[in-house]
């Protein structure tokens, strides 16, 4: 599938419970409400799903350093990938809404000096990104990098 036959415009979002809370948040205000959550910066990422073709929403805790936005693929330190780094790289064009803004962007898993470098910016951000590490071995917790 082609990103231009996409409809960017009607993601799915996730299940009823407090990241869905947050999405509808997050969009009703234009990030107003949601683009800081619990003192940290959000954004919304919409990728296309791999398996179904429809777009999903999540919202996750990014960095910026030279006008890249920076994500890791945490899943609370699950064993597996979340599902939206999977469809990431399976199709790299994304929409991203960082507060009012909307973006297209690229995505890219960071290479290891990169992963090094941007590691501890992220884990300054939310200290239980740490935890998530060690909680994930033996995976490496992929470090997301897009680029608008």
């Amino acid at each position: 599938m082609h990103a231009l036959d996409v409809d960017w415009d009607h993601p799915a979002d996730p299940p009823p419970g407090p990241r869905l809370d947050h999405v509808r948040a997050y969009v009703t205000t234009a990030g107003a409400d949601g683009h800081l959550w619990h003192g940290v910066p959000t954004l919304l990422l919409t990728t296309l799903d791999r398996a179904t073709g429809r777009t999903a929403r999540t919202p996750l805790i990014y960095g910026e350093d030279a006008g890249r936005f920076i994500v890791l693929a945490a899943a609370y330190g699950a064993a597996e990938h979340p599902r939206w780094y999977e469809n990431l790289t399976a199709h790299p064009e994304v929409r991203l809404q960082v507060g009012a803004a909307v973006h297209k962007a690229v995505a890219r898993t960071a290479t290891p000096e990169e992963r090094e470098t941007y590691w501890e910016m992220m884990t300054a951000l939310w200290p239980p990104f740490e935890d998530d590490e060690t909680a994930a071995r033996p995976r490496e917790i992929p470090l997301v990098i897009l680029e608008c």
